[in-house]
């Protein structure tokens, strides 16, 4: 680990410097890297600030410092909602929707100088590479948390896990008929639900239903199609078993579709095991188990 934390901090530090992240006039304007990415995430449509604050990951604080400085060199105005007085705007100018197109052009000009003094060989390296730390890093900044069913976030992940199921299966899926996993089920001490998040937005879910020392029975596992790749969907199962070893549950069960052939595989490589059915779900193929150790 110490070996693997020194090479991180070389990459950071190389990184930095090669992006003139350390410079006070980033692409040679006037203005450091934090404005100029702030105003480049603001984009042509505008965002409100909660949403911009989120993305980015920044403290309000220093956020609130980044856009008075835009503000005050005529590239943003800050606007309040009519509809909710509680709700910021920040917008660019004319002077900031061109100073953006001149940052787009020059940070063509600076990701070009990364890649011409490279072979094509080296270049398809580099990218596939940045291509790879891009996805890995993304990886780890998916949050798991509890979360409550009728928590908005929650009830979007159950709402797409639902709409896919009814594209993918032959003869789409109608939650009805399904073995019930309702809100009232899945809120704790009954169940749990766990979300996953990504720069604030909503991009997994799994849930568990308790059974008083009986199995635990393993619900509405979804990864939403952009974050697939990056090892979630198993981290969100390891999660989701960990606390049903806290439950003092001795069995994990699931039933799942054929349909899901990426599922069947992560559950037969994750240790579990095809039983036979042990219920009477009407869109199942497949009946798992796994003992907790």
């Amino acid at each position: 680990m110490i070996a693997s934390v020194s090479q991180v901090r070389r990459f950071n530090r190389l990184i930095t410097q090669r992006l003139g992240a350390l410079d006070d006039h980033f692409l040679a304007r006037d203005r450091p890297l934090g404005e100029a990415r702030l105003l480049w995430e603001i984009g042509p449509e505008g965002s409100d600030l909660r949403s911009l604050r989120a993305r980015l990951g920044l403290d309000s604080g220093y956020q609130s410092r980044l856009l008075r400085s835009l503000e005050q060199a005529g590239l943003v105005t800050v606007e309040r909602s009519e509809a909710d007085k509680r709700v910021y705007t920040a917008r660019l100018t004319s002077a900031g929707i061109e100073e953006r197109r001149l940052l787009d052009r020059r940070s063509d000009e600076l990701a070009e100088s990364f890649l011409a003094p490279l072979s094509d060989a080296q270049r398809k390296r580099l990218v596939t590479a940045m291509g790879d730390v891009e996805r890995l890093l993304m990886a780890g900044m998916v949050a798991i948390t509890p979360c409550d069913p009728a928590d908005p976030l929650a009830r979007h992940c159950l709402r797409e896990y639902a709409l896919e199921l009814d594209r993918r299966f032959d003869a789409g899926f109608d939650p009805k008929r399904s073995i019930s996993a309702e809100a009232h089920e899945l809120r704790a001490p009954a169940g749990l639900v766990l979300v996953g998040s990504l720069l604030s937005e909503p991009v997994a879910c799994g849930a568990l239903k308790f059974h008083d020392g009986e199995p635990t029975e393993l619900k509405r596992m979804w990864v939403a199609g952009p974050a697939r790749g990056l090892g979630l969907g198993r981290r969100l199962l390891a999660e989701l078993e960990a606390h049903a070893a806290r439950s003092s549950s001795p069995v994990v069960r699931l039933e799942t579709n054929g349909s899901l052939t990426e599922a069947i595989a992560l559950y037969r490589s994750a240790g579990y095991s095809e039983v036979a059915p042990f219920n009477d779900e009407p869109y199942a193929h497949h009946w798992f188990e796994k003992r907790l150790g």
